[in-house]
C-alpha cells in the first residue's frame, strides 16, 4: 500500500492518520505499542523527506502476511519505506544536549525503534526503509534516554 504525499509539513498529519487506518484495517489495535511506533517513524521518516527535500514523496506501508498458516504474522516484520527526489543520504543528526531541541532526533528514533533500518539509490532519488517488528518497543523511547551520551 501507498500514499503519495505533497513537498507540505501538513501532510506527515495525512500520512499519521493513513498509516493508522491501515494498520487497523490489517488488524492491528491501534493503541498497541507497535502501532504507535509505526505511526512515530511514519512521522518522521516522512518529515524528513518533505523538509529536507522540498519534493514530493511516497510512503510505502508492507504489511506483514505469513507464508503459510503455522507462521505466526508477529515473527514478519512490518516495513515503511519512503522514497524521495533526492539523492543525499540520510545522516542522523546529533541535537546535542539540549533536551528541548526540537530537531536532529529523527533518524535517532528510527535507530532506537525498529529492528533495522537502511536506505537505497532509487532511481533519481533514493528509498529509507524500516523494519518494525510486533515486538516493538513503546513509542516513547524518551523515557530513561541518556540525552549525554547521544550528544556525544
Amino acid at each position: 500500500m501507498q500514499l503519495a504525499v505533497q513537498a507540505d509539513p501538513a501532510e506527515v498529519g495525512r500520512a499519521r492518520r493513513w498509516v493508522r487506518s491501515r494498520l487497523l484495517n490489517h488488524g492491528v489495535d491501534p493503541d498497541a505499542p507497535m502501532a504507535e511506533t509505526v505511526v512515530l517513524v511514519v512521522s518522521e521518516l516522512v518529515t524528513n523527506a518533505v523538509v529536507h527535500t522540498g519534493c514530493p514523496a511516497v510512503l510505502r506501508l508492507c504489511l506483514p502476511v505469513p507464508d503459510s498458516p503455522e507462521q505466526e504474522r508477529a515473527t514478519v516484520p512490518l516495513r515503511v519505506e519512503v522514497a524521495d527526489a533526492s539523492q543525499i543520504a540520510p545522516a542522523p543528526r546529533h541535537a546535542g544536549a539540549d533536551q528541548d531541541a526540537t530537531n536532529g532526533r529523527g533518524l535517532e528514533l528510527v535507530e532506537l525503534l525498529c529492528e533495522r533500518w537502511g536506505w537505497y539509490p532509487d532511481g533519481s532519488g533514493k528509498r529509507v526503509w524500516c523494519e518494525i517488528g510486533a515486538d516493538a518497543r513503546p513509542a516513547d523511547p524518551l523515557a530513561g534516554v541518556d540525552w549525554a551520551a547521544l550528544a556525544q
